[in-house]
């Protein structure tokens, strides 16, 4: 597999095919949605590289359940606006996106061995419409995310996306949305990045460069410094369903590899046909 580190490459070696590629942003604050940032600007030219979709299946670290796996069939998903504490500007952010009914049901029948289940009460959180707003800022791809089963292992994940991957052979773009590394008890506004965030942020790529995902879900061999990235696993949970939805026949390209605020990893990564 060969590593590409930027979206040159990227728009590059992006031929068309009919195996859509997989996404991982690196989501960080919610701000990113209504400023110009380094980030907001490569996820637009990401969507304009992109491939167009015949639907989207988000992933995002905002939608947590116990013991199973959620899949929003709803026609018409909300925008959900899941934070405290910021401009009014951002609660007005709207995604009038369609969710895509059918093929959720049917995810929740490819689900069937991982408790996968019905809704029709969440819709698109802020680790979706977010990113979205960039990559498809007409919102005309239909949209529909699937919880992530917190009582679960990291290797569960993986297995998760290994079961989805067959929806990348239907138009079917898999986007995953969290963070590499995300201790917001940690965050220093202005603060360089902090020694333990590059050295996860750093085993991370390496480990997606060599394919080795199952190092990637060992919480044992991780130890202290994924404690330290993650007091809570729930946004690097995510970029493992990415990996694990991969072949060993992609190409990954990085982005946005920036540590923000001291401790809050915007590594973002796309899986896609060589």
């Amino acid at each position: 597999m060969n590593t590409a580190h930027s979206l040159r490459n990227l728009r590059e070696s992006l031929a068309p095919s009919e195996r859509m590629p997989l996404v991982f942003l690196g989501h960080g604050s919610p701000m990113n949605a209504i400023e110009d940032t380094e980030y907001s600007r490569a996820w637009t030219k990401l969507g304009q590289t992109l491939p167009r979709p015949n639907a989207i299946l988000v992933v995002s670290a905002h939608w947590m359940t116990q013991g199973t796996t959620l899949v929003d069939v709803s026609a018409l998903p909300r925008t959900i606006h899941d934070f405290r504490g910021f401009p009014e500007d951002l609660f007005a952010q709207q995604y009038p996106a369609h969710g895509a009914p059918k093929l959720a049901r049917e995810v929740v029948s490819i689900l069937a061995s991982h408790h996968a289940e019905e809704d029709d009460t969440w819709g698109l959180d802020h680790g979706a419409w977010t990113v979205l707003k960039f990559l498809y800022p007409n919102a005309d791809v239909p949209v529909f995310q699937i919880s992530i089963d917190m009582t679960r292992d990291l290797r569960y994940q993986l297995e998760i996306g290994k079961t989805l991957s067959e929806l990348r052979d239907r138009g079917v773009l898999i986007l995953g949305s969290g963070n590499v590394v995300h201790n917001l008890g940690a965050m220093q506004y202005g603060g360089k990045p902090q020694d333990f965030a590059l050295e996860f942020d750093k085993l991370v790529a390496d480990r997606l460069t060599e394919r080795d995902f199952s190092a990637l879900a060992d919480r044992r061999s991780l130890g202290a410094l994924l404690q330290m990235a993650h007091p809570s696993v729930d946004h690097y949970l995510p970029a493992l369903t990415i990996a694990g939805a991969s072949t060993e026949k992609d190409q990954l390209t990085f982005m946005t590899d920036a540590i923000d605020l001291g401790s809050v990893s915007m590594r973002s990564f796309v899986f896609h046909d060589n």
